[in-house]
C-alpha cells in the first residue's frame, strides 16, 4: 500500500516539474560554460571604474587682455571650448576695473556709425529693408529701425523697469514669487535688447561674459588692483585644491610667480596671450594665442598636450629621486648585514682550527675506528638498532 502511494507521489511530482519546465531534455544535450556565465554576471554587476576628471579653472585679466577685435561672447565661448579639452571647466573668473568695462572697440564704433547712417537713409525713404524688423518681445514688425527702437524704449523698456522696481521693493516670499513670475519675461527682454539698444556702458562686456558663464568681478581703479585680486583668487583656489589645471588669459609678466607656484604644487598651467615669446608662456606648460583659440586650433592641439602631460607623469613615477633619510636607513642596514657576515666567518675559522659544534678530535677518531672495524654490508646488522 505504501509502495503504491510512493509511486503515485513520484509520478505527480515529475508531471509538475515537466509543466514548470517545458524543455527538460535540452539540458542533457546543451553544455553551458560556467566561466562565461559568471564573467557575464560580473561584468554586468561590476560597472567600469570611473576615471578621475581634471578640474580646470579659467582666470581672465580683462585689463591686460580684453577681447577688442571680436565679440566678447564668442571669445568667451571659444575659450571655454578650448579649455574643456584639458578637463572639466569648473571655474571661470574675469577681473577688470571701470575703464575696461567702459571701453568700446573701434570695430564696434564703426558698426554703430554705419547703423546710424542706415537709419538716416531709411527715414528719408532712400533705402527700404528687404525684410521688416521684428520685435522679439511682442512680435510686431517695423520697416524702419528707428521706429523699432522707439517702440522698444517706450513700451518694453518701461515695463522691464517696472518689473525690476517691484522685485526690489518686495521682501520675503513675495519677492521669490515675483522673481519666479517674471523670470521668463526678464530673460526674453535680455535676449531682445542686445540687437535693438546700444548698451549704456561700453559694449556689454560684462553682460556678454556673464551670458557665457563667467563670474565677472569689478575692482577699484587703483593700479594693479585687478592683478592683485586675480592672483589672490588663484592662490586661494590652489590652497583649497579645487583645480588641477589653470588657464590664464593675460600677457602680464607679474603672474610668473603664481605659475611657478602652481608648477611646484604639480598643477598644469596654460597661458592664452598674443606675446609668443613672453615670460608667461615660458613659465607655463602650454601657450596659445587668441587667433588659435578662435580658429579652433588650440582645441586640436590640446589633445597632444594632454598626451604629453600623461607621458611626463609616468616618467616622473619611474625616475629615481634622492631621499637622504632613506639612504641613511639603507646604509645602516647594509653595514649591519656586513658586520653579521664578518662575525659568522670568524666563528667558522675558529671551528676549523678546534672543535666544531662541541665535537672534539678524539670523538672523530673513535667514529672512524668504528666504521673501519666492520664491513660495509654489516653496518646495519646490529640487532639492537631501532628504526
Amino acid at each position: 500500500m505504501f509502495l503504491k502511494f510512493g509511486a503515485i507521489f513520484q509520478s505527480i511530482q515529475s508531471s509538475q516539474l515537466k509543466t514548470l519546465n517545458p524543455y527538460p531534455r535540452l539540458f542533457r544535450y546543451c553544455h553551458f560554460d560556467s566561466k562565461l556565465v559568471f564573467n557575464s554576471i560580473n561584468q554586468t554587476s561590476n560597472p567600469a571604474p570611473i576615471k578621475p576628471q581634471t578640474n580646470v579653472a579659467i582666470f581672465w585679466d580683462l585689463d591686460n587682455k580684453p577681447p577688442n577685435s571680436f565679440p566678447p561672447f564668442e571669445a568667451a565661448f571659444r575659450l571655454k571650448m578650448a579649455a574643456s579639452s584639458f578637463g572639466v571647466v569648473r571655474y571661470m573668473v574675469a577681473y577688470a576695473n571701470r575703464h575696461a568695462f567702459s571701453y568700446v572697440p573701434q570695430a564696434v564704433k564703426e558698426k554703430r556709425k554705419e547703423r546710424a547712417l542706415l537709419n538716416q537713409l531709411e527715414n528719408k525713404g532712400v533705402i527700404k529693408p528687404i525684410e521688416p524688423y521684428l520685435c522679439r518681445v511682442c512680435g510686431r514688425k517695423f520697416y524702419n529701425n528707428e521706429k523699432l527702437t522707439n517702440h522698444f524704449k517706450q513700451i518694453h523698456e518701461r515695463e522691464h523697469q517696472k518689473r525690476l522696481n517691484q522685485i526690489e521693493s518686495a521682501r520675503g516670499k513675495r519677492r521669490v514669487k515675483l522673481v519666479a513670475r517674471y523670470a521668463m519675461k526678464l530673460q526674453k527682454y535680455k535676449n531682445a535688447v542686445r540687437g535693438v539698444l546700444n548698451p549704456k556702458v561700453g559694449y556689454g562686456l560684462a553682460d556678454e561674459l556673464k551670458r557665457a558663464g563667467f563670474w565677472v568681478r569689478r575692482v577699484s581703479d587703483r593700479p594693479q588692483a585687478a592683478d592683485v585680486a586675480l592672483r589672490d583668487h588663484m592662490v586661494d583656489l590652489m590652497d583649497k585644491r579645487r583645480a588641477e589645471c589653470l588657464v590664464l588669459v593675460s600677457d602680464d609678466s607679474d603672474f610668473v610667480g603664481v605659475l611657478k607656484e602652481a608648477k611646484l604644487r604639480c598643477l598644469k598651467t596654460v597661458v592664452v596671450g598674443d606675446v609668443n615669446d613672453g615670460a608667461l608662456k615660458r613659465a607655463a606648460d602650454a601657450g596659445f594665442s587668441w587667433q588659435e583659440i578662435l580658429m579652433g586650433k588650440a582645441k586640436k592641439e590640446a589633445v597632444s598636450v594632454v598626451g604629453r602631460w600623461k607621458d611626463q607623469d609616468i616618467l616622473k613615477k619611474l625616475e629615481w629621486t634622492y631621499n637622504p633619510e632613506e639612504e641613511k636607513t639603507l646604509c645602516g642596514r647594509v653595514a649591519g648585514f656586513d658586520n653579521y657576515e664578518s662575525d659568522s666567518n670568524s666563528d667558522d675559522d675558529e671551528n676549523e682550527g678546534g672543535d666544531f659544534e662541541g665535537i672534539s678530535d678524539d670523538d672523530e677518531a673513535d667514529c672512524v675506528e668504528k666504521d673501519t672495524a666492520c664491513a660495509w654490508w654489516e653496518l646495519n646488522s646490529d640487532p639492537g638498532a631501532s628504526f
